[in-house]
């Protein structure tokens, strides 16, 4: 997994490609499930305003260039109001003069921020807010699947929005604009407040991918630049996790927001708050029982374990946690929590590990059994981790006798030959940390093996 930035420092957009289960075909209604359709719907396009302002005849003005030092001030407050108007994008033919004039004020204006200093006067803050608002706050369409089922985000290709042309020239502008070394935040606090960090938070919901990453740095800098604004962030972002693990299981930016966590979380003080410490128990160990959770493992991973790092007692509650959500019949999912575990004993404190060897290796034993050779497979890997066999040589008393009767059994009697080498690796680990321990568990398992076969035999009539 990539490393997610610390705060403070600039996102770099970079997403861990999502998983696609492709357990199951997609197929229109009415279609047997087992057909395969002979072509692939094509990748949709729509823009998400749905009724537009009636229409505006707008002038080409003049570029900066083009005019005297004097008047630029005024031209670009002219430009702002000018960018304000916003278009149809759902008919690609419609008010084309009027789109190109639209684009190049928006290049011209991003230039013209981030080539000279000493533009970003007190009269600009409200117009630019306005100009920001006006294009990108509006209400997020419903997902929809061109093939007729029901919308899937692992496996459907989302819904682009046309009219990005014009929207990501409003982000890098907007982006430019709070970066600026004139930016004054106490002015700007005026006009970005609670209102306008709700509006963009609404945004994530977005079926674009493009539009979410530029969201993700955008609420970034705003986090980073308004202290006043920080814990109102904090508890909105909670709310949205709350809403979509409890009331809707539907959610397009989760993974975006959690990336955005990773960074804040990394610039948490200590001792932590209780505060962030009932962050940690409440959002985001539940949000690994929602059914779309590989949509966004790897950020939410990377959260947990930023958390571990920064105090290391909180170990037995996340663990104890993850078990607790451990997955029963969802193979894929249950390789997410094992790499997730693994990633959690790479930075453990042994002391923490002995509280919760017990259970997690109880886990770890049933892993092993799985008929499910990705499952024992990815189990068996913690034996080829050097940290966690060291942690399991200093505690083996506890450790082997919970392993072994998984181990020995499946040894002989599972289904894949890979998993028959790796168990024999870990068995002859175990053996060379403790020979004589390795013996009597090998005696204890014959012995209750032999008990058994005696009381089946005794049973029958």
């Amino acid at each position: 997994m990539p490393a997610l930035s610390p705060l403070g420092k600039s996102l770099t957009g970079d997403t861990p490609p999502r998983a696609s289960t492709l357990n199951r075909l997609r197929s229109p209604q009415g279609t047997p499930k087992d057909t395969i359709p002979l072509v692939k719907p094509p990748r949709k396009q729509r823009s998400s305003r749905f009724i537009t302002p009636e229409k505006v005849d707008i002038e080409k003005l003049p570029s900066f260039s083009e005019v005297a030092h004097s008047e630029r001030p005024e031209l670009f407050v002219r430009k702002l109001n000018q960018c304000s108007v916003v278009f149809d994008f759902n008919d690609a033919s419609s008010e084309l003069k009027g789109k190109q004039i639209k684009a190049a004020a928006l290049h011209d204006m991003l230039e013209y921020i981030t080539t000279q200093r000493g533009v970003i006067t007190e009269n600009v803050y409200p117009e630019v807010v306005k100009m920001f608002a006006t294009n990108l706050f509006r209400s997020i369409p419903p997902q929809v699947n061109p093939i007729g089922d029901a919308f899937d985000p692992e496996e459907d290709e989302p819904v682009l929005e046309m009219a990005w042309p014009h929207l990501q020239i409003v982000y890098e502008f907007f982006l430019r604009f709070v970066e600026s070394p004139d930016f004054n935040t106490n002015v700007a606090k005026r006009y970005i407040d609670q209102t306008f960090v709700l509006a963009l938070l609404e945004l994530f919901d977005s079926e674009d991918p493009r539009e979410r990453d530029f969201l993700k740095t955008t609420l970034h800098r705003i986090y980073g630049k308004f202290l006043n604004l920080r814990a109102f962030i904090r508890r909105s972002i909670n709310n949205v996790f709350f809403q979509f693990i409890y009331e809707t299981e539907r959610h397009n930016g989760i993974a975006e927001l959690l990336e955005i966590l990773g960074s804040i979380i990394n610039g948490f003080a200590l001792p932590l708050k209780e505060e962030h410490k009932l962050f940690l128990t409440r959002v985001l160990l539940p949000l690994h029982k929602v059914k779309s959770l590989s949509l966004y493992h790897p950020q939410l991973a990377y959260c947990v374990v930023q958390f571990l790092e920064k105090d290391a007692i909180l170990t037995e509650d996340v663990l104890l946690g993850l078990l607790r959500f451990w997955p029963k019949v969802n193979s894929p999912k249950e390789v997410m929590f094992l790499n997730e575990v693994e990633e959690i004993l790479d930075v453990i404190d042994p002391m923490e590990f002995t509280k919760v060897q017990v259970p997690l290796f109880t886990q770890l034993a049933r892993c092993v059994n799985s008929q499910h050779f990705q499952v024992a497979e990815r189990a068996l890997y913690y034996w080829n981790n050097e940290y966690i066999v060291n942690l399991m040589g200093d505690n083996i008393a506890t450790i082997l006798p919970i392993v072994f009767p998984s181990l020995y059994q499946n040894s002989r009697t599972h289904w894949n030959r890979t998993i028959h080498g790796m168990i024999y690796n870990a068995l002859k680990l175990f053996m060379e940390i403790n020979p004589e321990l390795f013996d009597e568990c090998v005696h204890n398992y014959k012995q209750k093996k032999i008990a058994y076969v005696g009381l089946f035999a005794a049973l029958q009539p």
